[in-house]
């Protein structure tokens, strides 16, 4: 099975270690604080291969070309030339491996033209996991800084939402309150949202991730994943998905 060590960085955000025990090969996903990677590389006692960048937005990208200075022949994957230090440009659909761990690439732009998430399967069970920057979080989903309404839609709908249930997801920052608070505003007869925020918050109050969640409770608590679903796009004012996503992100940028 696959490990992931949760790192977290700066004020909120999440790096992640990927370690295939077997061959003992370590990817990293958007290492903004190196000297936290290797240690955290070096208490594993595993061999740093790969970093994994989801978008060149500096809390994701900015310890790159460090990490690559303090680490030699390290492969930077990602989907946009903005992205420092980067060795190996990736498309939707691209996939390669760690170890004996199996990468695929989603491309989901919308908060930024060349955001890729990263699906993650083994070979020896059927654990699957999926990080996702900033396009999909725990409850909620990235602005849309360079993309549409529709591009988001088809992001966490087509691409993300038709992942397996079970698939974990790695989001980029600790957003989960905030994000919740306004699940509980768009659906406040929603009690998986009502039951996810006691459980947060309890998580919270020990200074603990929330991360991760699953592509099915997403589903169930997510705005933006449940655009299809009559009482959101009753908040919402539309009848249809891609409308009912830009009203939400619209209205979410001001709420407080």
């Amino acid at each position: 099975m696959m490990k992931i060590r949760v790192l977290p960085a700066l004020q909120d955000n999440y790096m992640y270690l990927l370690i295939d025990p077997v061959t003992k090969d370590a990817a990293v996903v958007d290492p903004v604080e190196p000297d936290k990677v290797i240690a955290a590389v070096q208490e594993e006692g595993v061999t740093l291969k790969t970093i994994l960048t989801t978008h060149h937005h500096w809390d994701h990208a900015g310890g790159n070309t460090n990490l690559v200075a303090k680490m030699k022949s390290l492969n930077v994957y990602g989907g946009d030339d903005r992205i420092g230090s980067l060795t190996n440009m990736v498309k939707h659909g691209d996939t390669f491996n760690i170890g004996n761990l199996n990468i695929k690439c989603l491309a989901t732009p919308c908060h930024t033209s060349g955001h890729i998430c990263y699906y993650v399967t083994s070979s020896a069970d059927d654990q699957a996991v999926v990080f996702t920057g900033d396009t999909l979080f725990l409850g909620g989903c990235g602005r849309f800084f360079e993309g549409t309404a529709q591009q988001m839609y088809t992001a966490l709908i087509e691409i993300l939402g038709k992942l397996p249930d079970s698939t974990q997801v790695y989001c980029g920052h600790e957003y989960t309150l905030q994000n919740l608070k306004f699940g509980n505003h768009v659906e406040p007869n929603n009690q998986d949202i009502q039951d996810k925020i006691s459980w947060a918050k309890l998580k919270r109050e020990e200074s603990l991730p929330t991360v991760p969640s699953t592509i099915e409770e997403e589903k169930k608590i997510n705005p933006f994943m449940r655009v299809n679903h009559p009482d959101v796009q009753k908040f919402a004012g539309c009848t249809e998905g891609v409308a009912t996503m830009g009203n939400l992100r619209q209205v979410k940028d001001n709420f407080k």
